[in-house]
């Protein structure tokens, strides 16, 4: 952009942010208690503040201008005029450069200094002073950047076969040999040959990241000499990660898309309106706190000067505010239409539901998304629980969406541990239906894992009793204390063969129990390798070797038997059901789910209560009341667990044509296929094995 001086008049109200129209860039800016607002151009490299213009008018609670001749990527922010009274919530300061909400790129990366807090933080009651230094110099700048054609969907993939493979953008890649050193923690490096290949090959549907929107380091981290690598504190809800592009081109996104939609890949982000980068009342003032303290945020009623802080963050959005409400959808419908990405995961959705009454499943901003013509039809994935009153509200949010289901995640790790009930290991395998089975939502309502970003690896889940954060400088207070996993008989790594294979069989029923289970599985990146983070169960603020995932040694039979999982799991409705299971009559005789003890007999209500019942099978047909059964009727499967440490003979159920095939068996990893000749197979201690009709037989 040149040094002209730029004139500016009336635009219009009907698209908030910049954008490029004619011959030059309409601005809308929303605040509803603001006096002005400035538009200020700065030199391509950011360092110089070239021109302040004042948007000339106002419609509603929306300021807007247009300026001539102002050419796309020009660089600018916003300086927003009005009261600074943090005791009735408002915290103007024009001293402060604002990051325009709407913006779709931004140039430069935020730099923690105390210039950037709307306060003078040497007063005694910090916050109720007001700083007068520019902010400008350590501020990035929002690049003005046209529509780019939209993208077409990739592939749908059916949502029961669906499996999610939940991966860091950059940790993905940082340490992968097969990928390109110059694209390595990049989208573009998501994209690449090796990438795509081991999605291919394990059998992944959905490609679901980490947050890809730009994100901030908290000073405390800096201090430190951490930053916030998970991303999970949001700069700008419509701008891509500067850190994981090569100048921050929202191309390089477009273009990951694009490759793995080509290879019938899915891509879910991971997003988090329900808090800001700025903190509480003492954080910096970076954009939505500058430009309406009192719309953007939710407050305390009796006290506005501080903020609910129903995230843990320190500031909560306000979902059910209008604009508010309209910057989400819009922000959403953009990463949908222009950026091709196929759904969402909601870090804290409660927050989105939360009305002055508490939590309301079709309260007005979920009642928004789902009517959304863009929005409805797409992968909306809740994680239910935040920290606020009444924040967990796992099986509570309204169809389509999906949900994290943490008590899959702790059941199933208890029940392996060996302290943890049969009868909880059987709702989890069969969906959770106490939870789920309500409004008429399918069994893919639950997202079903062992381990996900937060919490220990599968490897480290098997190797450490204790979790290990001192790398985090938190003295080891963070993360989950109460992580149910088992070291096997030795902390960390070890020489001794015995608890190496102790491990790798418990890494394999975990997986096994993972994607046998009705629902929708996850995978974490990284566990079908064994990666580790060595014993670190909150490498939020790891951006290194601990955080990244290690390739130099991978655990290719673990991965093998992954990818076989996987592969049996596509290859049999049975195992990935649209209805769930309830012991109901099929007509071709038997119930869709009958439980077997190993002597045959189905259990009792007493046996269900017994706490040492370690071993029990369960043989599954189409549900009765599938509409799949059209075609799949002969599909069966007869999964037999044993959970305890000695072998176990378990009956197989008698079939009208040919027996059993035991097609998959932990304790014996890649082993062939093998017919079962006997009126019983045995399973061995500790261990998952699956049965199908022999081809043709059954």
């Amino acid at each position: 952009m040149n040094q002209q001086n730029y004139s500016i008049e009336a635009g219009n109200a009907d698209r908030l942010g910049a954008h490029p129209v004619g011959d030059g860039v309409n601005f809308a800016v929303f605040s509803a208690n603001a006096e002005k607002i400035d538009i200020c151009l700065f030199s391509p490299d950011g360092k110089q503040e070239l021109q302040q213009m004042t948007l000339p008018d106002r419609l509603g609670d929306i300021w807007h201008g247009f300026v001539p001749g102002l050419p796309e990527g020009a660089l600018y922010g916003l300086r927003a005029y009005g009261p600074y009274e943090p005791q009735l919530g408002h915290r103007f300061n024009p001293a402060k450069l604002l990051i325009d909400p709407y913006a779709r790129r931004l140039s430069g990366r935020l730099v923690q200094d105390t210039a950037l807090l709307g306060y003078d933080s040497r007063a005694a009651q910090a916050d109720m002073s007001v700083d007068q230094r520019d902010s400008a110099p350590f501020m990035p700048k929002g690049v003005v950047t046209a529509d780019a054609p939209a993208l077409p969907r990739g592939r749908r993939v059916a949502r029961d076969q669906v499996v999610i493979y939940e991966a860091h953008p950059k940790g993905l890649t940082a340490a992968h040999p097969g990928v390109p050193e110059e694209l390595r923690g990049r989208f573009a490096g998501l994209a690449s040959d090796a990438i795509i290949e081991h999605l291919t090959k394990l059998g992944i549907t959905t490609l679901e990241l980490l947050p890809v929107q730009a994100h901030a380091d908290e000073s405390f981290l800096l201090r430190k000499g951490l930053s916030n690598y998970w991303g999970y504190n949001t700069l700008a809800f419509f701008a891509p990660e500067t850190g994981y592009t090569a100048e921050g081109d929202p191309a390089e996104f477009r273009d990951m898309v694009t490759r793995l939609h080509e290879a019938g890949i899915e891509v879910i982000i991971d997003v988090v309106y329900n808090h800001t980068a700025e903190g509480n009342e003492l954080g910096p003032t970076l954009s939505f706190r500058g430009l309406d303290n009192a719309s953007y945020y939710r407050l305390m009623a009796d006290n506005p000067r501080y903020y609910v802080n129903d995230t843990g963050t320190g500031n909560t959005v306000d979902c059910a505010h209008p604009m508010v409400m309209r910057m989400i959808l819009d922000s959403l419908r953009y990463w949908v239409e222009q950026m091709g990405v196929d759904g969402f995961r909601f870090d804290l959705a409660p927050v989105l539901g939360r009305e002055p009454s508490g939590f309301i499943r079709d309260g007005r901003f979920l009642s928004a998304l789902r009517q959304d013509p863009v929005l409805a039809n797409i992968r909306l994935i809740a994680e239910p629980w935040d920290v606020g009153p009444g924040g967990y509200q796992l099986g509570n949010f309204p169809p389509p969406f999906l949900e994290w289901n943490d008590r899959f995640r702790d059941g199933v790790r208890r029940f392996w541990r060996g302290d943890g009930s049969i009868a909880d290991l059987a709702e989890r395998m069969t969906g959770s239906a106490p939870t789920f089975d309500h409004h008429g939502r399918a069994p893919q309502a639950t997202v079903n894992f062992i381990t996900a970003h937060d919490g220990f690896t599968l490897a480290d889940l098997t190797a450490y009793n204790q979790k290990h954060n001192l790398p985090n400088h938190e003295g080891n207070r963070d993360g989950h204390n109460e992580n149910y996993s088992d070291n096997m008989g030795s902390e960390g790594p070890t020489a001794d063969a015995a608890i190496n294979d102790a491990r790798a069989l418990r890494r394999r029923n975990l997986l096994a129990t993972l994607m046998l289970s009705q629902g929708t599985p996850m995978l974490l990146a990284g566990d079908e390798i064994a990666n580790t983070q060595d014993g670190n169960n909150n490498a939020y603020c790891q951006d290194n070797a601990t955080g990244w995932i290690g390739w130099d040694a991978p655990d290719q039979a673990l991965a093998d038997f992954t990818a076989r999982l996987i592969a049996l799991r596509h290859a049999h409705p049975v195992l990935h059901q649209r209805r769930f299971l309830h012991s109901l009559p099929i007509p071709e005789g038997g119930r869709d789910l009958v439980w077997h003890l190993p002597n045959g007999t189905e259990p009792s209500p007493d046996d269900w209560q017994k706490t040492d019942l370690r071993a029990l099978a369960l043989e599954i047909r189409m549900a009765a009341n599938s509409p799949e059964r059209a075609t799949d009727a002969t599909d069966a499967a007869f999964i037999a667990i044993n959970g305890g440490q000695t072998p176990v003979q378990m009956n197989l159920p008698v079939l009208a044509n040919g027996g059993w095939m035991r097609v998959l068996d932990s304790a014996a990893a890649l082993a062939q296929d093998r017919a079962e000749t006997g009126a019983s197979a045995e399973i061995a201690a500790e261990s998952i094995a699956v049965f199908m009709p022999e081809e043709g037989r059954e």
